[in-house]
C-alpha cells in the first residue's frame, strides 16, 4: 500500500530549476527539507496558537495535536495533498457562546467532537455521490452568508474583552499587523499574525517598563492595577512535560451552536484542495471527500483528548506558493517540530502569556477577515444579491448571528446566534426557492469553484486573504 511516505531527490536537491516545482512525491535534501518543514510551522503560528488562547484551552496541546493531525492527513490523502492542519478559527465563536452559556472546556469540547463526527460523514457522502451533494444543499449564497455571520458574530468578544484590556497597545497591534498584512511580501506577509504577537509582546514590556502598571479590565473582567505582560507562569513552567488532557462532554446546547461550523469548515475544505490542484498541475476532485474525511477524523481525535479542533491552514498554502515546494516530506518535517513544541510547558506558557491588549489588536483583522471570507466566496460564486431569493435569506440569517437574536423555546431550550442564523439562512433559502417563480432560480456555481484566495478570478486582480 503506498502511504505517501516515499520520495525522490528533486534535481541537485538545492532548489527548484526556473519555472520548476518540488512536486508532492519529490523533496530537497533533508537538510532544506527540515528547514521548510520549520516555516511551515512558523506561518501557522499565529493562528495555530491564537485560535486555542481564544477558546481556553491547552495551546500546548494544540500544537502537539496539530501534528498529530497533519499525520493523519497526510496518511489519508496518501501524500497527494499537501496540507498542514492546525487549531480552525471558525469555532472561535461558537466556544464563546458556549462558555458563555455556562460551559466548560469539556463542554466546548465535546460540540468540537461531534461536529468533527458529521465533517467526517460529509466526506464520505462527498466521496460516494460526489461534489455536487454539496451543492444541493449549499450553495454558494448559503455558504457565504454562515461564513459571515461566523466571523461578525465575534465582533462582541473583541469590542468587550479584549481590547479594553489595553487599548492603546490594541490599537497599534492593529495597525502594524495591517501593515504586516498589506506592505511585507510573499513568506512574511503570511505570517503577519506572529509578526502581530511578536510586536504586541515588545510594546506591551517596554509600556510596563516606562509607564507602570496598567488601571483596566484583566483577563477575568475584574478592573485592577496589573502588568500587561506577566512571565510569571514561564519561569515556573518545565521544559518537558505532558499537556494538559481532558475528556469531553456533550450538552445539546452546545452541539446545536457548534453544527454550523460545519458549513465553513467544508467550504474552507473544498477551497483549500482545489487551490493545491492547480498549484500542483494535479487534479485532487477525487480526493476532495477523502480531505474532509480526514479533518474530521484528525478533529475527533484531538477533542477527544481535550484539544482544539484542526482543519487545513491556507497560511501553509501560501508558503508553497511562494516557495514553489509541494513536498509531503517539508509537512512531515513540520509535524515533528510541532509535537516537539507540544511536549514544551514553556513554551506553552509563553503563548498563554499573550497580553489581552494584543490579543485586541489582533482580532479585529483577524475575525473581520472571517466574516469577510463569506463576501469573498459570494463574490467567486457570482451570487446575486439584487435576486430577493438569495438576499431575504441571507439578509435574515446575518442579522440574527451577528445580532445574537434569541429565540426562546422553552425554559431549557433555546437557540440565538450562529446557530439560530445559520438555521434560518438554510431552511429560509430552501423555502422560499420551492415557492419562488422560475425566473429567481438561476444556477450558480459549485461550492468548490472559488472558495479560496488561490484561485484565478475572471476579472481584476485576486485579493489576498488568507484564513485565520
Amino acid at each position: 500500500m503506498d502511504l505517501g511516505v516515499r520520495w525522490k531527490l528533486h534535481g541537485d536537491g538545492k532548489s527548484p530549476a526556473p519555472g520548476a516545482v518540488v512536486r508532492p512525491d519529490e523533496r530537497l535534501t533533508w537538510p532544506r527539507t527540515v528547514g521548510l518543514g520549520a516555516q511551515h510551522v512558523v506561518a501557522m503560528f499565529g493562528a495555530s496558537f491564537v485560535a486555542p488562547v481564544l477558546m481556553g484551552l491547552d495551546p500546548n496541546l494544540a500544537i502537539m495535536m496539530s501534528g498529530v493531525a497533519t499525520v493523519i492527513f497526510l496518511l489519508a490523502t496518501r501524500g497527494r495533498v499537501p496540507s498542514y492542519l492546525g487549531c480552525s478559527l471558525s469555532f472561535v465563536g461558537v466556544a464563546a457562546v458556549i462558555r458563555a452559556q455556562g460551559g466548560t472546556s469539556a463542554t466546548v469540547t465535546g460540540a468540537i467532537l461531534v461536529v468533527g463526527v458529521v465533517l467526517f460523514l460529509v466526506g464520505l457522502a462527498v466521496q460516494r455521490f460526489g461534489a455536487r451533494i454539496i451543492h444541493a444543499a449549499m450553495p454558494p449564497v448559503v455558504t457565504g452568508a454562515v461564513v459571515m455571520l461566523i466571523g461578525f458574530n465575534l465582533a462582541p468578544v473583541t469590542a468587550t474583552t479584549y481590547w479594553p484590556q489595553d487599548q492603546w497597545t490594541a490599537l497599534l497591534v492593529m495597525l502594524f499587523t495591517g501593515l504586516a498584512v498589506v506592505c511585507l511580501r510573499g513568506f512574511w506577509s503570511r505570517i503577519a499574525i506572529f509578526l502581530g504577537l511578536v510586536f504586541g509582546y515588545l510594546i506591551s514590556w517596554i509600556f510596563d517598563l516606562t509607564l507602570g502598571k496598567i488601571h483596566s479590565a484583566d483577563a477575568s473582567g475584574k478592573v485592577t492595577d496589573h502588568w500587561r505582560l506577566d512571565l510569571s507562569g514561564v519561569s515556573k513552567a518545565d521544559w518537558i512535560g505532558l499537556p494538559s488532557f481532558h475528556g469531553p462532554t456533550f450538552q445539546w446546547s452546545a452541539i446545536l451552536v457548534a453544527l454550523p461550523v460545519v458549513i465553513a469548515l467544508v467550504a474552507e475544505n473544498a477551497g483549500h484542495v482545489k487551490a493545491v490542484g492547480e498549484m500542483t498541475g494535479d487534479s485532487l476532485d477525487d480526493k476532495l471527500g477523502t480531505a474532509i474525511s480526514a479533518d474530521g477524523v484528525a478533529s475527533v481525535l484531538s477533542s477527544a483528548v481535550g484539544g482544539p479542533p484542526n482543519t487545513t491552514y491556507s497560511e501553509n498554502i501560501g508558503v508553497m506558493a511562494a516557495t514553489r515546494v509541494y513536498s509531503t516530506a517539508a509537512y512531515w518535517a513540520a509535524a515533528c517540530f510541532a509535537l516537539l513544541f507540544g511536549v514544551c510547558p514553556k513554551f506553552g506558557a509563553v503563548v498563554a502569556a499573550i497580553p489581552g491588549g494584543v490579543l485586541g489588536g489582533i482580532t479585529v483583522i483577524l475575525y473581520g477577515m472571517i466574516g469577510l471570507l463569506g463576501a469573498q466566496i459570494w463574490l467567486h460564486g457570482k451570487v446575486d444579491l439584487r435576486n430577493p431569493l438569495n438576499l431575504v435569506p441571507a439578509a435574515a440569517g446575518i442579522i440574527i448571528g451577528v445580532g445574537n437574536v434569541t429565540m426562546k423555546f422553552t425554559d431549557t431550550f433555546s437557540l440565538s446566534g450562529i446557530a439560530l442564523g445559520t438555521l434560518v439562512v438554510i431552511t429560509g433559502y430552501h423555502a422560499l426557492r420551492a415557492f419562488a417563480p422560475a425566473h429567481l432560480k438561476t444556477q450558480q456555481p459549485l461550492l468548490d469553484e472559488g472558495t479560496s484566495s488561490y484561485d484565478k478570478p475572471a476579472e481584476g486582480p485576486a485579493d489576498g486573504a488568507g484564513k485565520p
